[in-house]
C-alpha cells in the first residue's frame, strides 16, 4: 500500500510540473506580431484623423499622437482630433497579456481651421460690455502681490469703451489711500479658454513706471493658488524700457523672477497698434508680436497648462516689476482695439 501511494503522488507531481512545463511555452508569452497602423486624416480640416492598428496576439495598444497626448486603446481604432496643424508623428505600441510588446510609427500632414469662437471689438460706447467683462476692486493685498500703487476701481475715470477701443487708464489722484488709479478687467466666470489662438490689437500706455498688461489666469486659482493655477502673460511692457516686449509663463519652479520667459524688442508700441498673439496647444506655447515669436515653451502634463484659463486686461503702476513711477507722470492710457479667440 505504502508504494502505490508513492507512485500515485509521483504522478500527481509528474502532472503538475508537466501542466507548467506546457504554459511556459504558451501564447502567453509570444510577444505581439504583424503589427500595422493605419491612419486617415479627415479632409474637412476639423483635425480628425481616425487610427487603426492591428496585430497578432495583441490585447491592447498604446497610442502616442506626437503631441504629448498618450492614450491606450484596447480595441486598436480610435479617433483623435488635433488642435492645431501640423506635421506629426505618431507611435502605436501594441501589448501581449503577458505584456511584450511590439510597436510601430507612421507620420501625418494635419490642417486644422480655426473659427472665431468669442470675441469684443470694443465697438459700443459706454462701459465695457458687462457679459464680457468684471473687475478686480481695490488694492490686493499688498498691492496684489507685487508691492504696486494703484487702486483699481470700476469707474468709468478708469476704463472706458470710446471710438472703438477699449481705454483702461492709468492716473495719478489721491483716492482710498493710493496715489494712482487704474483698472482691471477680467473675463472670469464669463468666458475662459483651453487651447486654441487668441489675437489681441493694443497700443500700450508710455511713462516711466507704467506696467499695461494682456494676460491669463487658471481657473482653478481659487482652489490650488498661484502659481499652481498657472499664469500666461501674452504681453507685458515696463515704461521705463519702452518698446521692449515680454512674454512670460508662471508656473511651480518657475514664477516670480524666475518665470519662464523672454522678450523682443518693437518699434512704435506706444504710438501705434500692434498683434499680440497666443498660440496654444497640448504640446506648444507660442506667444508673439506682429508674427515674431517672443517666447515658446513646450506644453507637457508636467506644467498646469492644459485647462481652462481667463483674461484679465489691466495697467499697473510701479511695484517689482515696473520699478519707480516718473514724478512728472499724470496719467497714461492702454487702448485695446481687439481681443479674439479662436479654436
Amino acid at each position: 500500500m505504502k508504494q502505490i501511494l508513492f507512485s500515485l503522488s509521483t504522478f500527481v507531481l509528474l502532472s503538475t510540473s508537466c501542466g507548467k512545463d506546457s504554459s511556459a511555452g504558451g501564447t502567453n508569452n509570444v510577444p505581439p506580431s504583424n503589427l500595422s497602423l493605419n491612419a486617415v486624416v479627415s479632409t474637412d480640416n476639423s483635425g480628425n484623423v481616425s487610427f487603426t492598428a492591428t496585430a497578432t496576439n495583441a490585447v491592447t495598444y498604446d497610442y502616442d499622437f506626437g503631441n504629448g497626448i498618450f492614450q491606450t486603446v484596447p480595441s486598436g481604432s480610435v479617433t483623435y482630433r488635433y488642435n492645431a496643424s501640423g506635421n506629426y508623428t505618431v507611435n502605436v505600441i501594441a501589448k501581449s497579456a503577458a505584456g511584450l510588446t511590439i510597436s510601430k510609427s507612421v507620420q501625418i500632414t494635419v490642417t486644422v481651421t480655426q473659427s472665431l469662437v468669442w470675441s469684443d471689438e470694443f465697438n459700443t460706447p459706454g462701459t465695457p460690455d458687462n457679459a464680457k467683462w468684471g473687475y478686480d476692486i481695490g488694492t490686493g493685498s499688498g498691492g496684489w502681490g507685487n508691492n504696486e500703487l494703484q487702486y483699481y476701481t470700476n469707474r468709468s475715470d478708469n476704463s472706458i469703451v470710446s471710438g472703438g477701443t477699449l481705454k483702461i487708464i492709468a492716473k495719478r489722484e489721491n483716492f482710498s489711500g493710493s496715489a494712482f488709479t487704474s483698472a482691471r478687467l477680467l473675463s472670469n466666470g464669463k468666458f475662459s479658454m483651453k487651447y486654441g489662438k487668441v489675437d489681441v490689437s493694443a497700443k500700450l500706455p508710455a511713462g516711466v513706471g507704467t506696467w499695461p498688461a494682456i494676460w491669463m489666469l487658471g481657473t482653478d486659482i481659487s482652489s490650488v493658488g498661484w502659481p499652481s493655477c498657472g499664469e500666461i502673460d501674452i504681453m507685458e511692457h515696463k515704461g521705463s524700457e519702452l518698446n521692449k516686449i515680454f512674454g512670460t509663463l508662471h508656473y511651480p519652479g518657475r514664477s516670480g523672477g524666475n518665470a519662464d520667459g523672454s522678450t523682443r524688442v518693437i518699434s512704435n508700441a506706444t504710438t501705434e497698434f500692434h498683434l499680440y498673439t497666443l498660440e496654444w496647444t497640448a504640446s506648444l506655447i507660442k506667444i508673439s508680436v506682429d508674427g515674431q515669436v517672443v517666447h515658446t515653451v513646450a506644453n507637457s502634463t508636467s506644467i498646469p497648462f492644459n485647462h481652462n484659463f481667463f483674461f484679465l486686461l489691466n495697467v499697473a503702476m510701479g511695484g517689482n516689476f515696473a520699478g519707480p513711477v516718473d514724478p512728472a507722470f499724470n496719467s497714461a492710457t492702454m487702448e485695446i482695439d481687439y481681443i479674439r479667440v479662436y479654436q
